[in-house]
């Protein structure tokens, strides 16, 4: 003994590493200085997971999986288009014959009168620009909260099962006094009911429309880690804890369980918090949301609102906002440049080329 190490392993086996000393190895592995940048730790919002541990099925986690409720309106904007297409034919025939004698009848003003709803879309032309004030980065709130609420309405009427926990159970945790109907869990929610109940929660609490996305990111991947479906019975718990859960994560100034028991004026602080323990329990604590994610939600919502006509308010292109495009623009072009000098400055040769190359145009 004495200053002699002794070891009790075979000598054929390698003494193993400690866990905590292999996850210190990798960590200084992952953090090892380069050449020019010295030490840099990736910000927690900026980290998206590796495409070997993303789950390709599940779109809150993974840029490239479809989200699951466009693919849920899918079958109900199909069926209307087809409906309207069977319609179109079949009335085709009609409109002719009676065409000339509408035209016959009815002069051409009042004919406008009659059918306004045909110039009621706003469309560019030459003299104005039609364009909407919502953007990836500032979304129009009223506009985001209905699609979010639409798409909310689809993973109800569509859903696969009535698979469900009692902690989102609104028949054993009531939001409020009034007696639940017997039918809750059969009759399924309005849209204007959900948005009803959403819009008066965002209003309250003053939530930005980008935690309105961040609430469908954290609904959807709660749906697929606890391997739940949203129905009439759960789907207002569930949307109160996506709720709680983003104002928090997304919005500087986190609003607190008791603000929202001043909201709903008959749940109690207690029932608040075990919803969010639960919840955070069900989603592994992954409340991270890619900048990448964030961006597919924020358009699928777009193309769910093209497909249900449920247009972003459109505004006249004024001149100020004119002048703050071609400012933005500018910036964006100079910028571009810059790194386009830089990186022709860092070629040294043919063999190691890095940047954009460029060539002159041949007229003949």
């Amino acid at each position: 003994m004495g200053n002699t190490v002794s070891c009790c392993v075979s000598p054929r086996g390698s003494p193993k590493l400690p866990r905590q000393v292999e996850r210190q190895e990798e960590y200084q592995i992952n953090t090892d200085l380069s050449d020019d940048t010295g030490p840099y730790l990736q910000h927690i919002s900026d980290r998206e997971v590796p495409d070997d541990l993303a789950l390709e099925s599940n779109p809150s986690d993974h840029a490239q999986a479809s989200t699951i409720f466009l693919s849920k309106s899918q079958t109900d904007v199909r069926d209307r288009r087809k409906s309207n297409h069977i319609n179109h034919v079949s009335g085709f025939g009609l409109t002719l014959v009676i065409c000339w004698n509408v035209f016959l009848c009815i002069t051409c003003c009042s004919f406008l009168q009659v059918s306004p709803g045909l110039l009621s879309k706003k469309y560019s032309s030459c003299s104005t620009i039609f364009i909407d004030d919502s953007t990836v980065s500032q979304p129009n709130l009223k506009s985001t909260i209905k699609c979010v609420t639409l798409a909310i309405y689809y993973h109800i009427k569509n859903r696969d099962s009535d698979r469900s926990l009692d902690i989102f159970d609104e028949k054993m945790h009531p939001l409020s006094r009034e007696q639940v109907p017997e039918d809750y869990c059969r009759t399924d929610p309005e849209h204007k009911l959900i948005y009803r109940f959403v819009r008066t929660l965002f209003s309250a609490a003053q939530l930005t429309a980008e935690c309105a996305i961040v609430t469908l990111v954290y609904l959807e991947r709660l749906l697929t880690y606890a391997e739940l479906d949203i129905c009439p019975s759960n789907w207002k718990r569930i949307v109160l804890g996506a709720i709680l859960l983003a104002s928090k994560v997304w919005d500087d100034q986190a609003v607190w369980n008791v603000d929202y028991c001043q909201i709903l004026k008959d749940i109690t602080v207690e029932d608040m918090n075990e919803m969010e323990r639960h919840f955070l329990e069900l989603l592994q604590f992954n409340i991270n949301v890619p900048a990448s994610v964030y961006a597919k939600y924020y358009f699928d919502l777009r193309s769910l609102a093209d497909d249900n006509n449920l247009n972003f308010p459109l505004e006249p292109l004024s001149n100020e906002r004119a002048q703050k495009l071609e400012a933005i623009s500018r910036l964006c072009e100079d910028k571009y440049k810059d790194l386009s000098k830089a990186a022709m400055r860092r070629s040294l040769s043919a063999d190691n080329l890095i940047g954009i190359r460029r060539s002159n145009a041949v007229l003949s």
